[in-house]
């Protein structure tokens, strides 16, 4: 770095070159770029998560969590009949840390693990072979895919924990006279990443709040994966049966805002500074999940906030009981840890929980009004 300005990474030197090319890109494929590109986009760099990389995840603070989701799982399988064999996907399962500790506890209905066929959606190599070695010790033999579409049909329960803050967003900024796209283009004196504007107005079946909805500099975000993907996995639920956990930080309705973040050793960093050596994420917005699994015909239940959900599933009686056998000091760091995860003024709050079900299934556990 020299002047405070860092040093430009290989994607962002591709980026630049591309945009003085063909002109600004939007957001949604900036952010595909520095998550995803095949050589230098983050996932491919090395291990993101955990004290070493650049930020944490619930299953990583504390093993309840994935004990609890491990415990939900089983019954909703017995819920679906207990098939015989069906499909356990985690969509973009870090480490492997979760899955790890959901086939540890659902050992308790072995039949559970006997009919699970592990399928872990990952790109990342990297990734992927930490996974292999974590699963190993498990009685799974884990499958990978690169989309989604490569797993087979079949019963599903699909997990996924902090997935959906991934996938692009496209934003767009309130001016006078209307909306327009927010772009990633250069600025005029460095030449480097910066935002500007679009010069025409997006259509209208993007459904942009009206101007008096709206004030100038507002920022509105709409996730075209997010819908496309719902979709997927809707589809998924209706034609096979099944149930989508779907865990994340975001937001219970849709709203104006610039939720577009990066995190960079477990610190914020700018979003368009060192594209590939930061993590890209932008709040899930549950409320348009929620209308894309409608529209596909599933059923939808929550959103409710993590520690509610985490409560419901028994999470302080898990706690005690971990804390019987342990030191003092033992059972200090294991409560701590709980309290990060289900906390109003930690992850508790933030993040929600939302279910997407086929429509003949019983409300799900943690659901009910």
């Amino acid at each position: 770095m020299s002047s405070g300005i860092p040093e430009l990474t290989p994607l962002e030197e591709r980026l630049i070159d591309l945009i003085k090319l063909k002109g600004p890109i939007t957001v949604a494929d900036y952010m595909t770029d520095a998550l995803t590109h095949p050589h230098e986009g983050y996932y491919m760099q090395g291990i993101p998560i955990g004290a070493e990389g650049d930020f944490t995840t619930a299953p990583e603070i504390s093993q309840v969590f994935g004990e609890l989701i491990g415990l939900w799982l089983v019954e909703a399988w017995q819920g679906m009949g207990s098939p015989a064999v069906f499909n356990l996907i985690e969509l973009g399962p870090g480490r492997g840390v979760l899955m790890a500790d959901i086939l540890r506890a659902a050992r308790l209905r072995p039949g559970f693990a006997k009919a699970a066929q592990v399928w872990l959606l990952e790109t990342s190599g990297r990734l992927r072979l930490e996974q292999q070695k974590r699963l190993k010790v498990t009685e799974a033999k884990p499958l990978w895919a690169d989309d989604y579409a490569d797993i087979p049909p079949a019963p599903a329960l699909i997990v996924a924990n902090e997935f959906f803050d991934c996938l692009p967003i496209r934003q767009f900024e309130r001016i006078k006279s209307g909306w327009r796209e927010r772009l990633v283009g250069l600025d005029e004196e460095t030449e480097r990443l910066a935002f500007t504007l679009g010069k025409t107005p997006p259509p209208p079946d993007y459904n942009l709040p009206s101007l008096d909805e709206s004030e100038e500099g507002d920022i509105f975000e709409i996730s075209f994966e997010t819908k496309k993907f719902t979709a997927e996995i809707c589809k998924t639920l209706i034609d096979q049966g099944g149930h989508a956990l779907i865990i994340d930080y975001g937001h219970m309705a849709r709203g104006l805002g610039d939720t577009l973040q990066a995190v960079k050793n477990h610190h914020y960093w700018p979003p368009l500074a060192t594209p590939g050596r930061a993590d890209l994420t932008a709040h899930v917005d549950f409320e348009t999940l929620a209308d894309a699994a409608i529209e596909a015909g599933a059923a939808v239940y929550g959103p409710v906030t993590q520690g509610r959900f985490l409560e419901r599933l028994g999470l302080p009686f898990r706690v005690e009981s971990l804390c019987r056998q342990q030191t003092p000091e033992n059972a200090d760091a294991i409560r701590i840890a709980a309290a990060r995860i289900a906390s109003p003024g930690a992850m508790g709050e933030i993040f929600k929980v939302m279910c997407l079900s086929a429509p003949t299934l019983p409300v799900p556990a943690g659901f009910e009004t």
